[in-house]
């Protein structure tokens, strides 16, 4: 597999200026730009498999949001939040220069996309949202914070591996070559071994997420949802315990009104490296 290249931008938080870094993957001088976002605990490189296959129609961005992958730690752990990230991804796209991207985001990566497609005079042309929606299932983030943040130490990547397996099986069915390789990137030499690329205190702000102040969010974000006027995709694991199936129904039903595409035997959250549901994501960007 060819390497991407890896860059960087400087953005504005609350507490002053932070570095977050990008892959990119295509020709830098090709207008067709599709921005690829990841979710929370994950890493820009998930899209490996997936921007090898566009990039010759497409310049694929990948971003490490901050405090994940390549890209900076914030000293103030309550900038982890999507407001200060879809600000991070407007200073991205001035300065990739382009005037309209097309965005897929899984899970947190979409929610960054709502909100960017949501502002006026937006620069996202196309949306793609990979298994999240403006109601989020609160089990499944009490299930996401038993792990969130947790040290972790291993020795090899495969210990890494193995490791991650035990807390994502809900991404469906892989090979070991696909899991390794969406495994690796996940990892940062720490002594003599290895720890996780994120910053734990990215769980700061996601722990303090009540079941009031989820409500809260849902509204608005089922109004940023009803304000899109974009061409949507909505992915969905069949089994996901995120994204409920009445939740998605809806989606199909209010706002932009997306098109719903489900994979069998698959949760929260399709990782996109199989051919079947790349061929999904291929099949809406190749309608225009």
């Amino acid at each position: 597999m060819a390497e991407p290249r890896l860059n960087n931008v400087q953005c504005l938080g609350a507490s002053g200026l932070h570095r977050m870094a990008y892959w990119e993957w295509g020709e830098r001088s090709n207008p067709r730009v599709l921005v690829c976002v990841h979710g929370l605990a994950r890493q820009g490189r998930d899209f490996d498999t997936l921007a090898q296959r566009l990039s010759d129609r497409y310049r694929v961005i990948c971003p490490d949001v901050v405090g994940r992958g390549q890209s900076d730690w914030l000293a103030n752990p309550q900038g982890y939040q999507i407001p200060a990230y879809v600000a991070d991804m407007v200073t991205l796209l001035a300065r990739l220069d382009v005037a309209q991207v097309d965005w897929l985001g899984t899970s947190m990566g979409g929610l960054i996309g709502l909100g960017l497609a949501a502002l006026p005079q937006s620069p996202v042309r196309r949306l793609m949202l990979n298994d999240v929606g403006p109601a989020i299932q609160y089990q499944a983030l009490q299930r996401i914070g038993t792990y969130l943040g947790m040290p972790l130490h291993v020795e090899t990547v495969e210990q890494g591996a193995a490791y991650l397996w035990t807390i994502s099986q809900s991404f469906g069915p892989h090979t070991p070559e696909q899991w390794l390789a969406l495994s690796r990137p996940m990892f940062k030499a720490e002594g003599t071994g290895l720890k996780l690329h994120y910053d734990p205190q990215i769980a700061v702000p996601f722990r303090g997420v009540t079941p009031e102040l989820a409500s809260a969010g849902e509204a608005a974000l089922w109004q940023a949802y009803d304000a899109l006027r974009q061409p949507t995709l909505l992915l969905r694991g069949a089994d996901s315990d995120l994204l409920s199936a009445a939740t998605a129904q809806a989606m199909t039903q209010r706002g932009p009104k997306a098109r719903l595409h489900e994979f069998a035997g698959v949760g929260h959250a399709p990782t996109l490296v199989s051919d079947e549901q790349i061929q999904v994501v291929q099949d809406f960007l190749n309608e225009d």
